[in-house]
C-alpha cells in the first residue's frame, strides 16, 4: 500500500516536522514528538489510500513543492520548491513561543485512477478521470482520522498528541496550492466548512480549556 519512495517521504517528512516542534528542547521530548508525528502522518495516508481504493484509484505522496512563482507561462521554477520540507523549520521562528504550534503541511498526494474503473458503482463517465468530489472526499478522510485519533488522544490522557493532531489537521484544511484542504474545498465546500467548524472548535479547545 505504501512503497519505498513514500517510506522515505515519511520518514524525512516526521524528522522535519519533530525537528521543528521541539527545536532547543530535549532529545527525549524529540523522540516522543518523532513517534506522535510518525503515526499521525501514517495513519492520515492510510485513511487516504483506502478511500481512493474505494473509487478505484491510488494515490502517491510527496512533499509539497511550489511549481510556480508567478502567474505568467514562464514564471515558473526549473524544479519544483520543495516547500514542505523547510517550511515547518521556519515557521518555528515566527510560532515559538507557542512551544509546539509550527507549520505541519508537508505533504500532499497526486490520485492516479485505475484502468479498471467499475462503472458498476460510480456511473457512466470517463474511467481516465476522476471528479474534484472524488478527490476531495479523499483528502477529507485523511483530515477526518486525525479529528479522531485528536478525539481519541485526549480521551485515553495523550493530550500532547491530541494536540498535534489538531494541528496538523489544521494546516492541512488550508485551501491553498496543492495542500489537502485545497482539493476538498473545490470538490464539496460544503464537507471543507464542515471539517474546518470541527478543526477551529478542536483548536479553540485546546487553547482555552485544555
Amino acid at each position: 500500500m505504501i512503497n519505498k519512495k513514500e517510506i522515505g517521504i515519511i520518514i524525512a517528512s516526521s524528522l522535519i516536522l519533530a525537528f521543528s516542534i521541539t527545536f532547543l528542547e530535549s532529545m527525549s521530548l524529540f523522540l516522543y514528538a518523532l513517534l506522535g508525528v510518525f503515526i499521525i502522518i501514517v495513519v492520515n495516508i492510510i485513511g487516504k489510500k483506502i478511500a481512493a481504493y474505494y473509487f478505484e484509484s491510488e494515490i502517491e505522496i510527496d512533499f509539497w513543492g511550489l511549481k510556480r512563482y508567478g502567474f505568467k507561462p514562464n514564471w515558473k521554477f526549473k524544479r519544483p520548491l520543495q516547500i514542505g520540507a523547510f517550511l515547518p523549520i521556519i515557521s518555528k521562528i515566527f510560532f515559538y513561543p507557542l512551544k509546539n504550534f509550527v507549520w505541519m503541511a508537508s505533504l500532499v498526494f497526486e490520485v492516479k485512477p485505475k484502468t479498471y474503473r467499475a462503472a458498476r458503482r460510480h456511473g457512466l463517465y470517463n474511467f481516465s478521470e476522476m471528479t474534484e468530489d472524488h478527490i476531495g472526499i479523499i483528502a477529507a478522510v485523511g483530515i477526518l482520522v486525525n479529528i479522531f485519533f485528536a478525539v481519541a488522544g485526549y480521551l485515553i490522557g495523550f493530550v500532547e498528541f491530541a494536540k498535534l493532531n489538531l494541528y496538523f489537521a489544521f494546516f492541512n484544511i488550508l485551501p491553498i496550492s496543492d495542500l489537502d484542504g485545497n482539493k476538498i474545498f473545490f470538490g464539496s465546500i460544503i464537507l471543507w466548512s464542515l471539517l474546518a467548524a470541527f478543526v477551529l472548535i478542536g483548536l479553540f479547545c485546546v487553547v482555552f480549556i485544555i
